[in-house]
């Protein structure tokens, strides 16, 4: 299963609004296009989507339309349901109302192709951090302990610091004790997350195990880079491509694209 995460598009109800001097929903448009012809180009077309938060920066019902439009335009429209994360920039209950039916808003537990992949919702309210809580954490619990297939957990923060002072301030409250479950379950193979948009590559090591955490770039604008890009392109918009193989082994790639020219 090929699987393509975009992030924090902040999308408003305006669709000429900006946010941080640029036009959200134009940038959202070109990186689904963009995103779709490198894949295709590259003989690797993606079987599902994933929004990993921060989807609409005025919490408003019209910037969940814009996105129901978008994808609804896109290359991507004929895939199942999108998956979508609710991130600091987000209201989960309007996320949920408004498109519940045309996408699968996190929390849930996804099954498909001998994978299981746990989406979280770390939305806080009120606050830039994020937290999973009590009940969300006994959930993961059960989960890990309810099957033996690979997984892949995909939340909106980030479990821990990444090297940014600022960022590292408004990261997951509870990343420790979810680290910590998951390093102990020997089918989690990684965990994905947006909120920082950049590109960040790390592990988690606890009890001579390695667990992939991987950061994703934005599609609206990037923040200074803790790392080097990849492909030394870190001031452009981009995402990422992670393919959960057979054999429970993640591979990923990252892409980049260059900003429309008049958007």
């Amino acid at each position: 299963m090929r699987l393509l995460q975009l992030s924090d598009p902040h999308l408003l109800a305006d669709p000429r609004g900006e946010c941080r001097g640029r036009l959200p929903l134009p940038l959202l448009r070109h990186a689904l296009h963009q995103a779709h012809a490198l894949l295709e180009q590259a003989g690797t077309p993606a079987d599902r989507l994933l929004i990993s938060g921060d989807l609409c920066q005025d919490e408003s019902w019209g910037g969940y339309v814009r996105l129901a439009e978008a994808i609804a335009a896109s290359p991507f429209a004929d895939l199942e349901p999108p998956w979508l994360l609710p991130g600091n920039h987000d209201h989960p209950g309007l996320l949920r109302a408004a498109l519940g039916r045309r996408a699968l808003v996190a929390p849930q537990l996804v099954e498909l192709d001998g994978w299981q992949v746990l989406l979280l919702d770390s939305h806080l309210s009120g606050a830039v951090a994020g937290r999973l809580g009590p009940r969300q954490l006994a959930w993961i619990d059960a989960v890990l302990a309810a099957s033996s297939l690979p997984l892949l957990v995909a939340l909106h923060h980030p479990p821990g610091p990444i090297g940014d002072s600022l960022l590292d301030g408004i990261a997951l409250e509870d990343g420790a004790p979810l680290l910590a479950r998951l390093a102990a379950n020997d089918r989690c193979q990684g965990l994905v997350f947006g909120h920082i948009h950049q590109h960040w590559s790390g592990v988690h090591r606890a009890g001579g195990r390695e667990l992939p955490l991987l950061g994703c770039p934005s599609t609206l604008c990037p923040f200074p880079a803790v790392q080097p890009c990849p492909l030394d392109r870190s001031q452009e918009p981009g995402g990422r491509l992670l393919e959960l193989r057979p054999d429970g082994e993640i591979r990923q790639t990252l892409l980049r694209w260059s900003p429309p020219q008049d958007p």
